[in-house]
């Protein structure tokens, strides 16, 4: 494999010299797949839609002419990715993949654009799906398409071994959080190429560079292309500046094992009739703005710690939430072992007497459903099933399909939801979450992965706009972590802070002892809006979920 990055200006003849020149540098490097940038035929800033229109390229024409016949020089397999002038008007962002007889092998437009991209081009009406070929199963997006799960997860449900990523970005959270993210939570090799250079044109810059908020000289594309394996792991990476061909070796069979250590297959373990949300037409927020700030409080308690104790004293110390790890009154989280009647929700309902905090945990119902309960002195507030099964529960049922799937309490600070044990490796539940408006969520967790925090958890806070709470009990791997969201996050609008290159990544407290305790932002998760015109979760290519949701 290899990820190809450099600049693109204005001048299309230039670009397309750059562009043979690179692949056959890779070529000499050994690749086999080559992967070039977004936008590769023009710098990705027009005056107007007819600018943008009069320099798109077409299917039949030179420009891609040129990129098929150097596939075919190679025997290679290319990725490329231009504005294509489609046949029904529209000016796409398109990806276009070339086996090595040259034959373009698929056209996949871009889905999700990005603050400007929508005054000049258009979405897709359509998707590709996944290309069958010599080395295997392909799936191709590009850029913003991969800043929320839908499109690269759309992929890997229809059996992608490898995706390929086109980026312009000069966020320096892609290459740390949204491009391998989508390896790990899908199990798939992805292999990303991002521009380096001026995103604009130079004699533009200046005045672009204001009004979207950022730098000058972070108006760059972010270099870092990269290789990610299955498991999350990046394998190659670019610099942040510079031309550069980022290689390595893969075996796609990897992509092929969908299990957890416990064995369960995250995959098989989708209940995609509980996601029919996802590909309903967007109805806007609809909750109110939550509190600036609250105290949070989540538990990474080891066998030696006296959870009791850890939650009296989380309670005296005045957090509004705490939260403790999936079934926290049974010893090492086995449901056979006895329960702690001091962790029941009737023992922790009495322990919060006289106060307004809201303590979350599981535990067993009647039926022996694992479920996520918030209690408060008045009671049981919520009681949230388990949405998917897990080998490690053993013959714990789950629930029904509720209605609707992720329920949210409505607390004083704001909207509280809560994510069970391993719902939270399912990126569709906390879609599920922000679509019922929470602005906050507890997630009483068992960390079994390396990126089960930095990555998968992570990555729901950002693309939902959501604070979490995960508490999991500690281990070489990690336990406990908060989840602030940031008041900084729309481009073209005021930030507090100087802009430092990173737009959703939110930050990432972990626990550093029995417990994390910290601020979380709930009127934060009101404003989903990473740029102009671009919403994280309404803004989800609804349209085309369908393989999501069969």
């Amino acid at each position: 494999m290899a990820a190809v990055q450099y600049a693109v200006g204005e001048d299309v003849g230039a670009n397309l010299e750059t562009a043979l020149r690179m692949i056959d540098s890779a070529v000499a490097q050994g690749a086999e797949v080559v992967v070039l940038p977004e936008f590769g035929n023009h710098v990705s800033w027009y005056a107007d839609r007819e600018h943008a229109h009069r320099h798109a390229e077409t299917l039949d024409g030179e420009f891609v002419a040129a990129l098929a016949g150097r596939a075919e020089k190679h025997a290679i397999h290319l990725m490329a990715n231009v504005t294509l002038a489609r046949k029904d008007g529209r000016v796409a962002g398109s990806n276009l993949l070339f086996g090595p007889d040259g034959a373009i092998l698929a056209v996949s437009d871009k889905q999700v654009l990005m603050g400007s991209e929508r005054d000049h081009l258009d979405g897709a009406v359509d998707r590709a799906g996944v290309v069958e070929t010599a080395i295997g199963r392909v799936g191709l997006y590009s850029c913003m398409d991969g800043v929320i799960f839908e499109t690269p997860r759309t992929l890997a449900v229809e059996g992608a071994q490898l995706l390929l990523n086109s980026l312009n970005s000069f966020a320096l959270d892609e290459a740390s959080l949204h491009v391998p993210v989508r390896a790990a939570e899908n199990k798939v090799w992805v292999v990303a190429a991002n521009k380096v250079g001026p995103l604009v044109p130079e004699h533009s810059i200046e005045k672009v560079a204001s009004q979207v908020g950022v730098p000058v000289d972070r108006l760059h594309g972010a270099g870092e292309s990269q290789v990610v394996a299955p498991d999350g792991t990046v394998v190659a990476i670019g610099p942040r500046t510079g031309e550069a061909v980022v290689l390595a070796d893969i075996d796609l069979s990897l992509a092929d094992d969908k299990t957890r250590p416990d064995g369960t297959d995250v995959m098989a373990a989708r209940r995609p009739q509980v996601y029919a949300p996802l590909a309903a037409e967007p109805r806007g927020r609809r909750a109110p703005a939550g509190a600036e700030e609250i105290r949070a409080c989540a538990l990474a308690p080891t066998a030696r710690d006296d959870v009791p104790a850890l939650v009296a004293a989380a309670i005296a110390g005045g957090a509004d939430l705490v939260v403790l790890p999936e079934l926290a009154a049974h010893p090492d989280g086995l449901a056979g072992a006895p329960a702690d009647p001091a962790l029941a929700p009737e023992a922790l309902c009495r322990a919060l007497a006289g106060t307004s905090t809201l303590v979350v945990s599981s535990a067993l119902d009647a039926d022996g459903a694992h479920v996520g309960v918030v209690v408060s002195a008045a009671g049981v507030e919520l009681a949230q099933p388990q949405l998917h099964r897990s080998r490690r529960h053993g013959e714990l049922t789950v629930a029904a399909l509720p209605e609707p799937a992720i329920a949210v309490h409505e607390a004083p600070w704001g909207r509280l939801a809560v994510v069970v044990g391993d719902d939270a490796l399912y990126p569709e539940t906390f879609r599920l979450a922000a679509l019922s408006d929470a602005d906050v969520v507890a997630v009483p967790f068992t960390v079994a992965e390396p990126h089960d925090l930095d990555l998968l958890l992570l990555e729901r806070a950002a693309e939902n706009r959501l604070n979490l709470a995960v508490s999991a009990r500690a281990g070489r791997l990690g336990g406990a972590a908060l989840i602030p969201l940031s008041a900084d996050f729309t481009l073209w609008g005021a930030w507090r802070n100087p802009f430092a290159g990173v737009i959703s990544r939110p930050e990432l407290l972990t626990a550093q002892g029995p417990l994390v305790v910290g601020t979380l932002r709930p009127a934060c998760a009101t404003n989903r809006f990473v740029s102009r015109g671009t919403d994280v979760v309404d803004g989800r290519p609804w349209q085309l979920l369908d393989a999501l949701v069969r």
